[in-house]
Parts: structure tokens; sequence; C-alpha cells
């Protein structure tokens, strides 16, 4: 089965997404230029917004969710529309669940054990987190070790004025959270902020 990765890898991260304003955040981001949207599923009513922005399908965007910890956790997911699974950590059995249900993987990585485990269970992409532990070092480490390509994005603290960094690192995307998204934010701050990250990362990249 062969999975695309999203054409803009930056993964807006929507921690507390309440279902009732998740169409119009989704479609703010995606007109800013995000196309991977998680929803963290560590908040109330996170499936509810995955089904409510996967009912947009927007164009050329992965949705999905996020702190995905177990196996039914996978499938509530995907039962709701979600493509996309976004962890904290590295649990092969989860990412073999994900990656056989044809969901995109994103597994939380930060050693070398854990990239591997990852990547020989099915992962498409490595979340470094959290990110400010691992370093500019330590993403450089992964890189000369890891197979070519494999693709490689800090989460955590990432605020535009950092991404410079971290690309010159090693990284060849970035989950953005809270430095992009909180419960509350107005549509257009968060439309100022999405326009920071995707022209800054245009800028670097493009």
């Amino acid at each position: 089965m062969t999975i695309s990765h999203p054409t803009t890898p930056l993964v807006a991260i929507l921690r507390g997404l309440n279902p009732t304003e998740a169409v119009e955040v989704a479609q703010v981001l995606h007109t800013s230029g995000f196309r991977a949207l998680e929803v963290p599923l560590n908040r109330p009513g996170a499936l509810d917004a995955i089904a409510a922005i996967v009912k947009l399908d927007l164009p050329d965007t992965l949705v999905g969710g996020g702190t995905m910890l177990n196996v039914d956790h996978v499938d509530a997911v995907h039962a709701a529309g979600g493509r996309l699974l976004v962890s904290p950590n590295c649990v092969p059995a989860v990412i073999r669940r994900a990656a056989g249900l044809g969901m995109y993987c994103a597994p939380g990585v930060a050693t070398p054990t854990e990239a591997f485990a990852a990547l020989e269970a099915g992962a498409h992409a490595l979340k470094l987190f959290p990110a400010e532990s691992v370093g500019h070092g330590g993403i450089k480490a992964l890189k000369s070790v890891l197979p070519a390509g494999t693709p490689l994005w800090p989460v955590g603290g990432v605020a535009p004025d950092t991404m410079a960094g971290w690309l010159k690192a090693g990284a060849t995307g970035f989950g953005i959270g809270s430095n992009l998204y909180t419960p509350g934010v107005t549509l257009d701050e968060l439309r100022e902020r999405a326009d920071a990250f995707v022209h800054t990362w245009r800028a670097l990249v493009v």
C-alpha cells in the first residue's frame, strides 16, 4: 500500500479543539496552507472534531488523531474518518494497526532504538518529541544512521523563528501546537499565526 507524504509537512496540533469550532478552524488552516491536521485524543470531543473536519473533504489534506496510545484509539480515529496517526511514543502494535488500515503514521521517538522500531512497524514519518530534549545535535545524530529520506518532524516549542535552525540540523517538517492553536484563539489570530508558519516554511524550503 502506497501512502503519500503531506505536500506541506507542517502538522497543526489542535489540542482542545471544540467540535463546534472544528470546521471554521480547519478551513482557516487549510486556506493558509496546512495540509495535516491532528486533534489529540486526550481532550473531550476529539473524535467528534475529527469527524467534522473529515466531512469537509478538504483537498490534499490528512486529518487524524494525536496522543493515540493504543489500538482502540487507532480504531476509533479510523472509524471517525481519520487517516493520520500521531503519538507521543513508539508502540509497534499501534503503528502496525494504523499502517494496516492505510493510515499515515507519525509516532513519537527520541532515541535511535525507538526510531528503528517505529520504522520497522510501518511508520511513514518520525515525530521527534520532545524536540527540546532531542535538540539539534540529536536530530543530526539520528539522521546520520536512519535510512536516507526518513521524514523527521520536531514537535515541541516550534516557532517560525526556530524553524531555520531545525531544518539546518536535518528536520524535514514540523508538528506545531500552542504557538499555532490554543482553545479560544480568534480566527483572525489563528490565520495570522498559520500564515507566519507557512510563509516561513516556504521561504526556507521552496
